[in-house]
């Protein structure tokens, strides 16, 4: 579970970490050569035999730190002394280890009572530190899960994420919400059990959709009796716990009765629901015929990257997969990669009795006794040889390969928009880090600002941020004045966590009012020397990495521009380039202008791949601003009530409550349904559904 530095491929741009190669263990007393010339090197070797010193000589886990306090490695040893001071050694290591080493100013150690905790420790603690000289598993989700309740007299199928709170029985994990999703909608045909809420269940005095679709039973109006819900409650538990081939055989049973009593209508429902079972079993591919319960893991490796691919089988049934592409230095075997993958994958999940590898991972032994341990039963690592077991294994390593085709085919085309976006707006270099900037309202109602991020691999959406507008002097729909609460607060904060050196002033911000009455440039044109070449994506070292924009996208024109500018020089930020995104007249794609404080504005052609990755960011922040908005109106009209909608009084809101049950079930109401509650006429009920579905800016 060792790691080593980045390093970027200018021909995939995907970012990759890896393991430190292991270190011959050395006694205390070997003699250690410091007399080289002084330098990093040596300061970084004389810095980890100060604190070897202090090292305990038992099993542990050890951090490696930098002069800024940042974690550079943890790593885990049955001798943390031995393991400590073999990094001190003048020679044996490869390049990305000495970097490790001369940048490392102090230790920390952490006793453990055994190798085995250690190993589990040292999993957590990558996760949590992220240091960037270890193997570091990425896009971490939790899985969903299939969850049957069990606190109620009708039990609710629905997907659950998360902490196993609630009663009932769970089945997974699925590799994906989509897996999850496709699965409970092919079980609803054939088990018929209800997805609705409680309080929906509770309110209802009619069958819903889903009763007519025949997706669910409605045992809400008793169009089903409570013993026969409860037997399709165990048909579908029993087919979840891998009886598929059971409950299959009683239904078709079942259906040829029906038959025979030319009961056509009840064959009809067995015939459907035998269907529905074979949809959920073909979508699910390859099943297994001797594995009850496994993760299978293959590994590929291309072009100095890695692909893992996981498959997960419960029950004896595949409930999906899914690609992993874990930071790692391309200089490492697949083996090592694998074996610090699997270590932080199981830190936070389930652990299945069976893990099948596609390479013998260093430490196999242990990792298994630790898991076995976390999971309170015996855990077995297998690298299968022959049988159904290897064929897995090969499927899965087809898929890892696979993958990592696509994915690289994808960064390869995504550098290559970014190569031309540097082009087209005189970046110095290929932007790491893009910010795109959008506001949301309605009438200046429930104002959110939003910040998406994208990079060389596409968005980065765990850094996304939504900025609620607090200001109280703002006009209701001042969008300039927003958009500089957003981005005074994005920046300063930047400021006081990420100070940086700022660039040479630009030349002065032309004043708003002329700028806007002539609608040209926002500042006089600088030439942009035609020699300028581009710094590819391979010569920043991980050093560079940094939470500052090298672009900002601002969704607006020349006045939003104008804004944006302005508020970043009162902040003395002027190293920053600026964008803005102007719609054409019609607000029609294709006919956007771009303003930008050093240059005049242009146009891209219609059919430009540029301007279509452009579109493709200001969309993405225009989705997730409008989603924002969405969000807290949602919540601030839970909290007022519906007597924020003209005409709706307590006897109106009684009335729609009493027929729909719940405040969401109204906002999904169509004006149709809407005109069926007592009480509301058509014009009421479209006052009703346009409060709800007003569409923000």
């Amino acid at each position: 579970m060792n790691g080593s530095k980045k390093d970027i491929d200018p021909a995939a741009d995907i970012v990759e970490e890896d393991e430190e190669s292991s270190l011959p263990e050395v006694e205390e007393s070997s003699a250690i050569d410091l007399e080289t010339p002084a330098g990093p090197l040596a300061a970084g070797r004389a810095a980890i035999l100060r604190h070897a010193r202090h090292a305990p000589a038992s099993p542990g886990v050890y951090r490696m730190i930098d002069a800024a306090g940042e974690v550079l490695y943890v790593g885990k040893a049955n001798n943390i002394k031995k393991r400590v001071v073999a990094y001190a050694r003048p020679t044996g290591h490869d390049s990305r280890i000495e970097r490790m080493i001369a940048a490392t100013q102090a230790l920390e150690f952490v006793s453990t009572r055994s190798e085995t905790e250690a190993l589990l420790l040292e999993a957590n603690l990558i996760k949590r530190l992220r240091p960037r000289f270890n193997v570091l598993l990425r896009d971490d989700k939790s899985f969903p899960y299939i969850l049957i309740t069990g606190d109620h007299w009708a039990p609710q199928i629905l997907k659950h994420r998360g902490a196993r709170n609630r009663a009932g029985k769970y089945y997974g994990p699925f590799a994906s919400v989509w897996a999850v999703n496709r699965t409970i909608t092919a079980l609803q045909r054939a088990f018929l059990l209800r997805s609705c809420t409680d309080a929906f269940f509770e309110s209802r005095t009619r069958p819903c959709l889903l009763h007519q679709i025949k997706r669910c039973s409605a045992p809400c109006t008793q169009e089903i009796t409570f013993p026969d819900y409860a037997e399709l409650v165990r048909e579908a538990d029993a087919f979840l716990s891998g009886k598929s081939r059971a409950v299959k055989e009683e239904l078709a049973a079942e259906m040829e009765q029906a038959s025979v009593a030319m009961d056509y209508e009840r064959a009809a429902v067995y015939r459907d629901r035998l269907a529905a079972l074979s949809a959920v079993q073909s979508q699910q591919g390859i099943n297994p015929r001797t594995i009850e319960e496994a993760d299978v893991f293959a590994l590929h490796q291309g072009g100095g990257f890695n692909c893992v691919e996981v498959f997960f089988f419960r029950t004896g049934q595949n409930w999906g997969n899914r690609a992993y592409f874990p930071k790692a230095d391309r200089s490492l075997p697949a083996a090592e990669v694998l074996g610090a993958f699997l270590a932080q994958f199981y830190d936070d999940k389930p652990v299945p009795r069976l893990i099948l590898v596609s390479h013998d991972i260093e430490d196999r032994d242990l990792l298994a006794e630790a898991l076995s341990t976390k999971s309170g039963y015996k855990v077995e690592i297998s690298l299968p040889k022959r049988g159904e077991k290897k064929e897995l294994v090969a499927h899965a390593s087809t898929n890892a390969r696979e993958a990592l085709s696509r994915k690289l085919a994808d960064t390869s085309a995504q550098s290559k928009q970014l190569r031309a976006l540097a082009e087209t707006f005189g970046l110095k270099r290929l932007p790491r880090r893009i910010e795109v900037y959008d506001n949301s309202h309605i009438q200046g109602s429930n104002p959110v600002g939003a910040m998406i991020v994208a990079g060389p691999e596409g968005f980065i959406k765990g850094q996304y941020r939504k900025f609620n507008i607090r200001s109280s002097e703002l006009a209701p729909g001042d969008d300039y004045g927003m958009m500089r609460e957003v981005l005074r607060r994005r920046f300063k904060r930047l400021l006081t966590e990420s100070p940086r050196v700022a660039a040479p002033a630009q030349t002065p911000l032309a004043p708003a009012e002329e700028s806007a009455a002539t609608g040209a440039e926002l500042i006089p044109a600088l030439d942009i020397p035609p020699s300028l070449t581009l710094l590819d994506a391979d010569s920043f070292s991980s050093q560079d990495a940094s939470p500052w924009p090298d672009l900002v996208l601002i969704d607006g024109g020349l006045g939003q521009l104008n804004a944006a500018c302005a508020t970043l020089a009162e902040l003395g930020v002027t190293d920053v380039p600026l964008v803005g995104i102007a719609k054409g007249v019609d607000r029609d794609a294709g006919e956007e202008t771009f303003f930008m404080p050093n240059r005049p504005p242009l146009k891209l052609r219609p059919r430009d791949p540029l301007l279509y990755f452009v579109q493709r960011l200001r969309d993405e922040a225009h989705r997730f601003a409008v989603g924002s908005h969405r969000q807290r109106r949602k919540r601030d009209i839970r909290e007022a009530g519906l007597q924020e909608i003209a005409g709706i009084g307590p006897t109106r809101k009684r009335a729609l409550l009493r027929h729909f049950g719940t405040l969401k079930a109204i906002e999904r109401a169509t004006v149709a349904d809407l005109s069926q509650v007592p009480g509301i006429n058509a014009e009421t009920a479209r006052k009703i559904y346009d409060f709800f579905h007003g569409t923000p800016a």
